[in-house]
Order: C-alpha cells, then structure tokens, then sequence
C-alpha cells in the first residue's frame, strides 16, 4: 500500500459508564472488532462527546452518578438517532420497557456475554444503517458521502474538519432550503450549543474558503440574516 492510500475509516463506539472495570472491558473487546472507542464516565459528559464525536454506536448504562440514563437517553433522542445499547445491572422488565420506549434499540444486562454483546451491537447498526437516507448527497459539483464523512468538489476531496463536514451534511441533506441556525446547531453540537450562533459564522467562514478554493463559488452556502443558512442547489 503507497503513502497516499486512504486510512481505513473506523466506526466510533461511545461507551457511557461510571465503572472503570466494564469501560475497560469494553473497550478491549470493541477495539479487538476495529472500533475506535471514547469513554464518559457521566451522563453530561457522555452528552457532550455524543455531540462532539458523532459516534456509531453508545453502550449506555441507566446508573450513572449525575442521573439516570434513562434521562441521558432522552435527551440524546431530542437531536441524535445514533444507536443505543443499553448495559446495566437492571434486570426487570418495567425497566427494560422504560429504556426501550425512551429510544434504545436493544439491552444487555450485567454480567454480559462478550460475543453476544458485539453481535447485538453489530445488529443495531446493520438496521440504522438499513434505515438512513440518502447515504451520499449530491448537490450540484458537491458530493457529501454521509457514511465515509467525506465531501468531494468534481471527485476531488475536500479536507474539513469533523465539526465542517457536518456542517456541509445538515446543509447538503437540506439542499435549497434555508436550515436555522437553531436546527444546524443541533445538529452538530447537541442541544445545549443552541444559544451560541457564533459559533455558524466562524466555521462557516473557513467552510466557504475550502469550498471555494476546490471549485464552488463562494455563493454555494448562503447565510440568510438572522435566520440560518442555506446550500443553493445551482
């Protein structure tokens, strides 16, 4: 393989979970299975790597020392359809039927099998993946491939950042429609960033530049005034 061969791209497994011993275990068995893994040991910070890592998959447990995770999940329903595992020690049904009816797309409880755990995991991505749209978007000379998180200009690569590239897919995915600043910010930080529309015009500014720079003119994305933005269609 020669030097300009693209890396592999990993799919990320957020593991949310205040024991340091199952954290461990996780993620020796997840990244024996070519995932890249991120920890939280609280239901806030789990949140907030949701919203920054856009991970493919969360393993969720329902105590966590901030809250439940039934809270945790909830919350994550309001802006994200990334699957959920749920993994916790609770084994009545009423709490199984509460986790399921919150959002989770499956549950496992402790102690738990390794190799059915993966194969659960396996099966919930399978069907997410099974049900999103429009896996690449293709708007004019842009082309956003959701799934490889990779936006092309005429075939050519463009390299944005992770938080660009998700600007660039709300837009892409919204094509021609002006898109809120509330819902972009959504979208991209998780609802707690809704206040901060500073935000938008920062990266906003670089995103237009790389644009431009591989072909598009500097009109592609429009910003409507006090309103949000817009990825024109021709």
């Amino acid at each position: 393989m020669n030097a300009t061969a693209e890396k592999k791209i990993l799919p990320v497994a957020l593991i949310i979970d205040d024991e340091i011993s199952i954290r461990r275990l996780l993620r020796y068995a997840l990244e024996g299975q070519d995932y890249r893994v991120v920890e939280a040991a609280t239901g806030t910070v789990g949140l907030t790597e949701a919203a920054t890592r856009r991970p493919d998959v969360i393993i969720l447990d329902l105590g966590l020392p901030d809250g439940d995770g039934i809270r945790v999940l909830r919350r994550l329903r309001e802006w994200s359809k990334v699957p959920v595992l749920i993994l916790s020690v609770r084994e009545e049904p009423d709490d199984k039927v509460a986790a399921l009816d919150a959002g989770a797309d499956d549950y496992v409880t402790k102690p738990f099998d390794q190799v059915e755990l993966l194969a659960r995991l396996r099966a919930i991505q399978r069907r997410a993946q099974s049900e999103a749209a429009d896996p690449v978007v293709v708007v004019g000379d842009l082309e956003v491939d959701v799934p490889g998180h990779v936006a092309r200009v005429r075939g050519t690569e463009v390299k944005l950042s992770p938080i660009e590239f998700a600007l660039v897919r709300v837009l892409a995915q919204h094509a021609g429609q002006i898109v809120t600043h509330r819902v972009i910010l959504r979208e991209v930080w998780g609802p707690q960033a809704e206040p901060q529309f500073q935000y938008l015009r920062v990266h906003f500014t670089h995103v237009r530049r790389k644009l431009t720079d591989a072909g598009l003119t500097q009109a592609s994305i429009i910003n409507e005034p006090g309103i949000g933005y817009r990825l024109v269609t021709t």
